[in-house]
């Protein structure tokens, strides 16, 4: 079976108590189990992790590389700004995988920082401005190109 590590960044642990207005009221555990059901669905067997530490993520993206599993990140706030995840993630495709970048919202909608990822031009692709539907779509496309 296919597998993907579904990457979540800084601050996604606090799903459904940080700002729902903006990021919605599921909690991380809400996610947690829609994507493993999503997973399933598209026969890709799905782990998930969250943190809110930089190195730690980088360390994941290098594991997804030398394991040969496609990558469904998150990147958060280090969307804006982390090189060294944005180097991190470049070996992910790079090295053949698929790799979607993730957004529960729309960052061309909110603040005008928010509008510039270092990211999305080393992934294989961007999901971004619909909620937790973000991972099912992200999956499917993983599901379909890997």
């Amino acid at each position: 079976m296919m597998r993907a590590l579904v990457l979540n960044g800084p601050n996604l642990g606090r799903l459904g108590v940080r700002e729902p207005d903006v990021y919605g009221t599921a909690s991380y555990e809400d996610l947690v189990v829609a994507a493993e059901k999503w997973g399933a669905e598209c026969g890709i067997q799905v782990e998930v992790r969250q943190t809110d530490d930089e190195s730690e993520l980088i360390g994941w993206l290098h594991e997804a590389v030398d394991a040969g599993v496609h990558v469904v990140l998150n990147p958060a706030a280090f969307t804006h700004y982390s090189y060294s995840l944005r180097d991190a993630a470049a070996q992910v495709t790079k090295a053949g995988l698929v790799l979607v970048e993730v957004h529960l919202t729309n960052p061309y909608g909110r603040e005008a920082f928010r509008h510039v990822s270092v990211i999305g031009p080393v992934a294989t692709g961007t999901v971004a401005g619909f909620g937790l539907d973000s991972y099912r779509l992200a999956l499917s496309a993983v599901a379909s190109r890997a």
